[in-house]
């Protein structure tokens, strides 16, 4: 069971796949949900801090390198189109539509890109944070209740 757990939270940590992968996986495991669910919050947040403090750095500094630089590339176009697109939406309310564009899994939203995002606007490191913690706790409710309803569903 332990190592159900561990599963759950290590996917939880991959980006693009995050909580979204995660929760509907340890429904599948037959995991209780709140303890799941914990699980997952913590492995989606563990990285933000780092990716808020150094991604963007790391990014820029090998964009221009041989191997690496068109993964680079890739990631700080998506980092930017997420930030402008937040921006061009929220104008002031820039937390609240951090805090959603988390919140709503969708593909290619979430705590990594999120914080990208905002690490890219210059949001400041306590709001950032806090906006991305609130959306993937509301991003992790969502997935549950989804997750729920297909194994009800199909289980």
């Amino acid at each position: 069971m332990l190592k159900d757990y561990l599963y759950i939270f290590l996917i939880s940590m991959v980006p693009l796949v995050e909580l979204r992968g995660a929760i509907p996986a340890s429904q599948l495991l037959g995991l209780p949900f709140v303890q799941s669910y914990a699980v997952c919050i913590i492995g989606n947040m563990l990285p933000v801090p780092i990716i808020y403090l150094f991604a963007r750095k790391v990014l820029e500094w090998g964009a221009d390198k041989p191997v690496i630089g068109k993964f680079f590339r890739f990631c700080l176009e998506k980092g930017e189109k997420g930030g402008k697109k937040l921006q061009q939406k929220a104008g002031r309310g820039l937390f609240l539509a951090l805090l959603l564009f988390v919140g709503i899994p969708v593909p290619g939203t979430g705590a990594w890109t999120g914080t990208l995002a905002a690490s890219i606007l210059d949001m400041d490191f306590k709001s950032s944070v806090m906006a991305v913690m609130l959306g993937v706790l509301l991003a992790g409710i969502i997935m549950g209740v989804a997750s729920a309803a297909a194994v009800g569903m199909f289980g």
